[in-house]
Formats: structure tokens, C-alpha cells, sequence
């Protein structure tokens, strides 16, 4: 298992990654096929991160294919330009075995060489593995979003989440 930084040769397998975490995911923000990610489009958004001080793309590699990524966006202005926030996936058959775990390790690794101070992030509040796992990497639920989202005709609550490093 390998986690590092995404580069633009990663664009088209990324790109097919995300698309397939969010057809087998139950709590991703996007639907399965609601939209389209080319491989263009992700070399175009690794590009764009690579030149931000304060943003990053991380993947998983295992048996020789990506099987996670995490997205770390950070904060634009000056007044937040210390916060990241977070999006993380993984290959349904992959979960389970410390990938998450890594991605976190090797993103608070990278956070505290670039002066990046908070990491931020939502989840689906009976999305329960994944807030064991942030819960486990040091994160405290700060807030609540009410039926922030709908799925399967539900509307769902998320939880706000936050480290502070």
C-alpha cells in the first residue's frame, strides 16, 4: 500500500476512481452518474492544486491501481486560507483495511509542513464507519446541518466536523 500526492498522470485513473466510489458509495454528494468527470477535466483540477500553497489531491495505491483518494481544498481568502477542507473515498472492496487511516496520516503530515492549522469536513450522520474513522484520526463534531441532503427520498442531517492542528 502506497499513499502520495496526485500527479497529472494519475488524471484518467483519479477521474474513473471518483466516478466508481460514487457509484458504490451510499453517502457521497454526488449521485452515481450524476455527473461527468473526464480525464481532462481532473488534469485540469490536479493542475490547478498543484498550484495552490494550501491544497492537495492524495491517493491509495494497492495490487497496482488507485483504490482511494483524499481532496484537501483550502480556504482562499487570507482570512481562511489556514483551513482545508475534506473529501475523502474508497473503493468499496478496499474499505476496511487502513486506508482511510493512511490518507489522514499523510494529509496531517502535509498539513503541517504547509502552516495549514484546521481540517474540516461533513459526513452523513448514520454514515457510522465513516465517522468512527474521523472520530479515530482526532476529529470533534462542531455543528449539525439539518436535512442538508436528500437520498433515496430522505432528507438526511450531516454532522460538521473539525481538527485543529
Amino acid at each position: 500500500m502506497n499513499v502520495r500526492h496526485a500527479t497529472v498522470d494519475d488524471a484518467e485513473e483519479l477521474a474513473h476512481l471518483i466516478l466508481q466510489v460514487e457509484k458504490e458509495a451510499e453517502f457521497m454528494l454526488f449521485e452515481a452518474g450524476e455527473r461527468t468527470l473526464t480525464p481532462d477535466l481532473q488534469r485540469s483540477q490536479i493542475e490547478a492544486m498543484q498550484n495552490e500553497e494550501n491544497s492537495t489531491i492524495l491517493v491509495a495505491e494497492a495490487d497496482g491501481k488507485l483504490v482511494g483518494y483524499l481532496v484537501a481544498r483550502g480556504g482562499r481568502a487570507r482570512r481562511n486560507k489556514h483551513t482545508v477542507y475534506i473529501v475523502i473515498g474508497v473503493l468499496a472492496s478496499y474499505r476496511g483495511k487502513g486506508i482511510g487511516t493512511m490518507l489522514f496520516a499523510e494529509l496531517e503530515r502535509w498539513a503541517r509542513t504547509k502552516g495549514i492549522h484546521r481540517l474540516e469536513l461533513t459526513v452523513v450522520v448514520n454514515n457510522q464507519r465513516a465517522v468512527s474513522l474521523y472520530r479515530k484520526m482526532g476529529f470533534e463534531q462542531e455543528g449539525i446541518k439539518r436535512h442538508s441532503l436528500l437520498i433515496n427520498g430522505k432528507y438526511v442531517d450531516e454532522y460538521y466536523m473539525a481538527k485543529l492542528l
